[in-house]
């Protein structure tokens, strides 16, 4: 018996070797490594949205010290638009089934994929942006209003973009 695992051991091939031989197993690599990068990186912006997230609370604090209560209910609009997004993101499955098939994406369908992916990135670098010009304004005590309204709109442009990202995947399926 350990001569049989010694030889098998011994005469294995590469992965593609493996590949090359049982037919749709490089597909089946291809399309678990996407759904693992699509997995990935919803999970990377997840943490990075969750973490601007978490200095709502300050900042609506020294709102309130400068005697801004009138904004708390601006404040709650966003970061509810902003949790919104977050939810969305973390909980969508992983990955399209049919739009991962690799026998149907071609590589127009896979830089789609990406320019969202891309985009996504992008969000959690914006919603870190119009949290620090919301914070300073706070502080300042000026600016305050439209800095809510920058944050209010990214929240509702990021929600809408995650609706078109759904959109166009499963429209590739």
């Amino acid at each position: 018996m350990d001569d049989l695992y010694a030889r098998i051991v011994r005469e294995r091939g590469k992965l593609e070797s493996l590949m090359e031989k049982v037919p749709g197993f490089r597909g089946y690599m291809e399309m678990s490594a996407r759904r693992q990068a699509d997995r990935l990186i919803r999970e990377h912006v997840v943490e990075q949205l969750k973490l601007q997230l978490n200095r709502v609370p300050q900042i609506e604090r020294e709102l309130l010290d400068a005697g801004g209560l009138g904004y708390m209910s601006k404040t709650r609009s966003a970061k509810s638009k902003m949790q919104t997004f977050i939810d969305r993101v973390a909980t969508d499955t992983p990955g399209y089934s049919g739009f991962f098939d690799a026998l149907k994406i071609d590589a127009e369908d896979l830089e789609v994929a990406y320019a969202f992916d891309r985009a996504l990135l992008d969000y959690a670098d914006k919603f870190k942006d119009q949290l620090d010009a919301l914070h300073d304004a706070a502080l300042k005590g000026e600016g305050v209003d439209e800095a809510l309204r920058d944050l209010d709109t990214l929240a509702i442009e990021a929600n809408e973009a995650y609706g078109l990202r759904d959109s166009v995947m499963k429209g590739i399926e």
